[in-house]
């Protein structure tokens, strides 16, 4: 592994912005957390009440809000979201491993494929016929592109991905191990007793900067395409169903189902586990709470939560009431109890 390259903190701020507090010389060759850190580190704060962390901490710089300045003596970035910079700071430490341009000697390529120079395909990949890869792609081992598949520039798939034919990925996609795109969408009738496959023709279409996670599946169309819109970023074990289509730079969590033909917005946020049915309109910005069960379209920008999903100021209010629901009994049934009494001594 190669060593890895120090920054002064002048340096990145020169990159990122932000205001340096002590020494601006302060070298850095790594990210840790508060707990973790050595002078070598560089760490984060977003909440206030980690300031004991940061009180014990050894590492050489931190990266606080603005507002955050006079918590501790260390050097220290000031900037408006510390997360973020730190992301970013994080990038700048841990690009990702520079692949070898080429072919593995035992990866099957058909004919009619367009490879660049630049291309790295590895062990045991197979590559049907007329697939084009853009320049720096990077196919992992074993993975499965089918005829027809066109994969951007700089996108990387790591080991074990497999890609039904005639799907398209933009540029620099990434789909961790054992992503699966384009496989059918569950399209069935029901024939007397016995059910009656609909074949699948649509295919699956994935725009630039798009990551999905380990297992996750994206069927194929229908009639018309799937379709993931540029940046969006989905977790492990998500299942999308045929003919969704998730807007731009929308995020979902792990293990959350999207059944077929629904519409997902621009900028939205999916917690984990959530199930959203089918042929639904999710509009932009809609913030979707881990667990929460979609059964209708959601038309207003906000928060929803529970089950079935709904607005969740209602869903919180109507939660606390639920807890207190025996006790409430109890009151109830003392009450008629005392408005019986009079009855029983006349």
């Amino acid at each position: 592994m190669a060593k890895a390259k120090n920054f002064r903190l002048a340096e990145i701020v020169e990159r990122f912005g932000g205001e340096i507090a002590g020494n601006p010389q302060t070298a850095i060759s790594q990210v840790a957390s508060l707990e973790s850190a050595g002078p070598q580190h560089i760490s984060f704060l977003v909440q206030r009440k980690l300031r004991k962390q940061l009180a014990g901490t050894r590492a050489g710089a931190v990266i606080l809000g603005r507002m955050d300045g006079d918590l501790t003596e260390i050097p220290r970035i000031l900037c408006d979201n510390p997360y973020l910079y730190f992301a970013k700071v994080s990038s700048l430490f841990n690009p990702p491993p520079a692949a070898k341009p080429g072919i593995h000697k035992t990866a099957v390529v058909e004919p009619g494929t367009r490879i660049p120079a630049s291309a790295s395909i590895g062990a045991g990949a197979f590559v049907g016929r007329g697939v084009k890869l853009g320049r720096g792609a990077v196919i992992g081992p074993g993975c499965q592109i089918g005829a027809g598949v066109e994969i951007g520039a700089g996108s990387r798939l790591h080991a074990r991905v497999t890609i039904y034919p005639a799907c398209r990925l933009g540029d620099g996609a990434l789909l961790h191990s054992g992503a699966v795109i384009g496989a059918d969408g569950f399209g069935i009738a029901l024939d007397a007793d016995r059910w009656h496959k609909i074949p699948q023709i649509g295919r699956v279409v994935i725009g630039d900067d798009v990551e999905i996670g380990a297992n996750t599946c994206i069927d194929r169309g229908a009639l018309d395409d799937t379709v993931i819109e540029d940046g969006v970023k989905l977790d492990n074990l998500i299942q999308v169903g045929h003919n969704v289509r998730i807007g731009a730079h929308t995020a979902i969590a792990g293990c959350t189902g999207i059944a077929g033909s629904t519409r997902i917005g621009k900028h939205c946020m999916i917690g984990g586990a959530a199930s959203i049915v089918g042929h639904l309109v999710i509009t932009d910005r809609v913030i979707i709470l881990a667990g929460a069960v979609v059964t209708r379209s959601i038309l207003q920008a906000g928060t929803y939560g529970g089950h079935p999903a709904q607005d969740n100021r209602n869903w919180t209010h109507n939660m606390a009431r639920l807890r207190h629901l025996e006790a409430l009994r109890q009151r109830v049934r003392q009450i008629e109890q005392q408005l019986q009494m009079p009855e029983e001594q006349a």
